[in-house]
């Protein structure tokens, strides 16, 4: 069933750490006043080589995980592509255990050709790296042997792995998988598009899709308002009566999750923003 503005859930970004800022503490830190001030989510992103250092979502989410009772805790998303798909199997399961079970595993093929060159991979088969490696993850999260590879026995608490979600682009042939095969559909606010969110949110409920989530979106309160054309990323970079403006028109197109991107994690500023999330349902 669609959301609606009462039943949409916002999320907040864990510190990634690229202005060279994050501290020991930083991730837990964070996780705890994002849980304590009342939003339902934190999230990790995924990048490699493109110039500024971003902490690996897994360990993010681990981290998160172990000071944290009920937020859930999602990957925004992570590039499968980039990685060996046994390895990452293991490290997505213990992450899984470790949370007891709340990762939501946001997946992608990845559209940054830098990330594959640092890793000498192939940018341009990645759509097919990450069809075979989802297939084998969820075959040995289940305890199958895959060739040589088994994860068996699995972690009674974590068999089957977590719920995964794929990232695409709204015209995407991926959505329809989002829709029909996996567990939800992640669009990007940074990435794309008003134009496209509310495009892409539409195919995937006409599709039959679940659970719709946007993330990346980009919070600054204090900067003039950003431009809104149907081809300009989507975010809160503007006055705060224009980002509760803004929130509504994401609200009013049913997604189920919308994930912020904050410039800091104190208390007050998280606070602020879950009154902004309030006041715009």
């Amino acid at each position: 069933m669609p959301a609606t503005a009462a039943t949409t859930r916002f999320g907040i970004a864990l510190p990634g750490g690229s202005s060279g800022s994050l501290t020991p503490s930083g991730l837990a830190d964070a996780a705890r006043q994002i849980e304590a001030t009342g939003f339902t989510s934190a999230w990790a992103f995924d990048s490699i080589s493109r110039g500024f250092l971003l902490a690996d979502p897994l360990t993010a989410l681990a981290v998160a995980g172990t000071v944290t009772r009920t937020i859930e805790l999602g990957t925004g998303v992570l590039q499968v592509p980039l990685r060996n798909p046994v390895e990452l199997a293991q490290r997505v399961l213990t992450t899984h255990l470790v949370s007891g079970g709340r990762l939501r595993l946001g997946v992608g093929a990845g559209s940054t050709a830098a990330d594959f060159e640092a890793l000498g991979l192939d940018f341009t088969a990645r759509f097919k790296r990450l069809s075979e490696s989802l297939d084998i993850m969820q075959r040995l999260w289940k305890g199958e042997r895959v060739n040589l590879a088994s994860l068996e026995p699995v972690w009674p608490a974590a068999l089957g792995g977590p719920p995964v979600m794929i990232g695409s682009w709204a015209g995407s042939r991926w959505i329809e998988r989002a829709a029909r095969e996996f567990d939800g559909w992640v669009g990007s606010g940074a990435r794309s598009s008003w134009r496209a969110l509310q495009e892409g949110i539409k195919r995937f409920r006409d599709l039959g899709g679940r659970r719709a989530v946007v993330t990346n979106v980009v919070v600054n309160l204090g900067s003039p308002a950003s431009p809104t054309g149907p081809d300009d990323p989507y975010n809160l970079k503007c006055p705060k009566d224009v980002a509760r403006e803004r929130l509504q028109h994401l609200l009013e197109l049913g997604y189920d999750d919308i994930v912020l991107v904050p410039q800091r994690h104190d208390a007050a500023y998280l606070q602020e923003l879950r009154e902004l999330t309030l006041s715009a349902r």
